[in-house]
């Protein structure tokens, strides 16, 4: 019997007030990574930031998280604010363990990360 195909969306689309996000739904894991990998690498880090909306991520592993990594490296080079938003609890305890909620920013919702980059 084949496995169910994992199922991953990413869907990058810019703002009318500038910053760029990145809805992310599914499973994120070593099968569907690349999705996102390729929606971060092309993403503009700019003055106007990035948002990753996580509010439909139903699973990520650490092929998940380095791929986030590697946004927050890419923020960095380019003196972009990065946000993470839609976090649930049980992944938010994934990033506590390992130390991630100290280095990115966080929000409830995208909507509530837009109108924290517009203050």
């Amino acid at each position: 019997m084949t496995p169910p195909e994992r199922l991953l969306t990413v869907t990058p689309r810019h703002t009318a007030s500038g910053p760029f996000v990145i809805e992310v739904a599914g499973e994120l894991d070593h099968h569907t990574a690349r999705l996102l990998a390729s929606a971060v690498e092309e993403a503009p880090f700019d003055s106007h930031g990035v948002i990753i909306d996580l509010s439909g991520l139903v699973y990520c592993d650490s092929t998940g998280i380095t791929v986030l990594v590697t946004a927050y490296r890419r923020a960095q080079a380019a003196g972009s604010p990065l946000s993470l938003a839609g976090v649930r609890p049980d992944q938010m305890r994934v990033f506590s363990v390992v130390g991630l909620d100290q280095v990115f920013t966080f929000h409830p919702s995208a909507e509530a990360a837009l109108s924290s980059l517009h203050q």
